[in-house]
């Protein structure tokens, strides 16, 4: 793909999504009323990952890079400005190869007139911000495909920002854990259970349908979860683990290494681990498919009656892990900080799942969002002990 052609070439105003726009009310055009552009965002283009980062206005303006990454090689830069001219605003930018080679010459800029504001669009002549909330934003763009036709191009990007909220604190076991349903190891008998208890997507539910309690461990080589899942009925339709694997009863393990939140949907700063019944452990791979990450994460499962006990040992792996060349799991220490959620699947009889019923009460899960921005994560932080 040539990147300078595809990007910025043809760049024309985006017709019939805006049209909605123009009976909104529109703001003044100052800076202030779209500083919620402002801060750290990723998201996927062109085939890999992007990363925008806006300062605040101040003095008449605000500043912005922007990089391109794909298969981990960076392919083009930007330095981007908003200011104001003419009691109006501007947007104006230059490209740069990945050695700061420009594209443009020493005195061009590609320049966007502001159109128009309201409280959740920036529209300006060839290039539009949309507020999906404040944590997500999109941008929309017209640019020329290969064939030379028109097409009107969305980038979805999440900010990286990941509130504070209080760590849990997970204890250390000081003996070797046996990955067998038993839970007989002595750090199982002392540690408290955590809820699953929040509902995320779909139906209220009652608790002679469902109720879910957890405990977590750790030692160096990896972290350790329990599991207990009271429910009536589990159903594992599909035998093909990479097919809707999120339609079954499954559960799912939300794991940030380096805790630091962010888009993380087509790649590996965090992952979203569903494990079914039969142990496959799933995750969006990097291709944008499905695929099989069972060597991350040993599990034993026992029932009896509508009582599942899980017992998982999961290793933990940084934001450098890659699908083609796998990567060593990092070794655990005292004070480190991971992002952390679980949830359960649960579907008693139906084509698609019937409620996802979570460990965090964060909006964002609510929002579906927990697969795509590793930001609504929990905390956790390891600890020799309480």
């Amino acid at each position: 793909m040539n990147f300078k052609t595809t990007y910025f070439i043809v760049i024309l105003s985006i017709s019939s999504f805006f049209c909605q726009a123009q009976k909104e009310t529109k703001l003044e055009p100052k800076l202030e009323n779209i500083s919620w552009i402002s801060g750290t965002w990723h998201g996927e283009a062109f085939g890999g990952q992007t990363e925008e980062i806006w300062s605040e206005p101040s003095d008449g303006s605000m500043m912005a890079t922007f990089k391109l990454t794909v298969d981990g090689k960076v392919q083009f830069y930007e330095i981007e400005i908003i200011r104001e001219v003419n009691n109006s605003l501007v947007l104006q930018l230059k490209h740069f190869n990945n050695d700061l080679k420009g594209w443009e010459t020493k005195d061009e800029t590609i320049d966007f007139p502001l159109k128009y504001i309201t409280a959740s669009k920036a529209v300006f002549e060839g290039m539009s911000f949309e507020k999906v909330s404040n944590n997500q934003m999109n941008i929309f763009v017209d640019i020329k495909n290969d064939m030379g036709d028109i097409e009107t191009v969305e980038f979805k990007y999440y900010r990286k920002i990941k509130p504070y909220n209080k760590p849990t604190v997970v204890r250390k076991s000081t003996s070797e854990i046996s990955i067998d349903g038993l839970a007989n190891e002595p750090i199982w008998q002392t540690v408290a259970w955590q809820a699953i208890d929040q509902l995320w997507l779909g139906d209220t539910f009652t608790k002679d349908d469902f109720s879910g309690r957890y405990k977590l461990t750790w030692t160096e080589d990896a972290l350790y979860l329990l599991a207990e899942i009271r429910d009536d009925v589990l159903l594992d339709q599909n035998k093909d683990p990479l097919k809707a694997w999120w339609d079954d009863d499954c559960l799912e393990i939300f794991l940030d290494e380096n805790n630091n939140g962010g888009n993380h949907q087509y790649n590996h700063s965090a992952f979203a681990y569903h494990v079914d019944l039969d142990g496959n452990v799933v995750d969006m791979a990097t291709d944008k498919t499905g695929k099989l990450y069972n060597s991350h994460i040993d599990s034993k499962r026992i029932t009896k009656g509508n009582i599942t006990t899980w017992e998982l040992k999961i290793l933990v792996y940084d934001e450098s892990y890659s699908d083609q060349s796998a990567g060593t799991p990092v070794q655990l220490a005292p004070n480190k900080k991971m992002g952390f959620a679980l949830a359960y699947c649960d579907n008693d009889n139906s084509e698609h799942r019937e409620n996802f019923i979570g460990s965090s009460n964060n909006e964002g899960f609510k929002q579906d969002l927990g697969w795509k921005n590793a930001s609504v994560f929990g905390t956790l932080i390891l600890k020799e002990k309480d």
